[in-house]
């Protein structure tokens, strides 16, 4: 079953590789959806695919890359609209921060 997830993530999750690792984790579990920084110091991310990888990804957020130190992650549905952000050419796009 396809599903879409938005989620924010909390922390010290800026400058340390965080967008470069949810996009690996993405990629490597053929989701579909985008990442960015926000000016906030959050992440945000939307993940489009499978039930059971949109949630093994989420799960890989909650650890991030050895650098950072996640406080939280808020979530939510996921809207279908919000794919048409990333890019047309690509599965999973790494956004200027909003």
């Amino acid at each position: 079953m396809s599903v879409a997830r938005h989620v924010v993530v909390r922390g010290r999750v800026q400058g340390v590789g965080y967008r470069a690792f949810v996009e690996h984790e993405a990629l490597r579990r053929g989701i579909e959806g985008w990442v960015r920084n926000r000016r906030d110091g959050t992440v945000e991310a939307l993940f489009m695919g499978d039930d059971a990888a949109v949630t093994d990804a989420i799960e890989a957020c909650r650890r991030g890359p050895f650098a950072a130190h996640v406080d939280g992650i808020d979530q939510r549905e996921g809207r279908a609209e919000e794919l048409a952000l990333r890019r047309a050419s690509e599965l999973f796009s790494v956004l200027a921060t909003a």
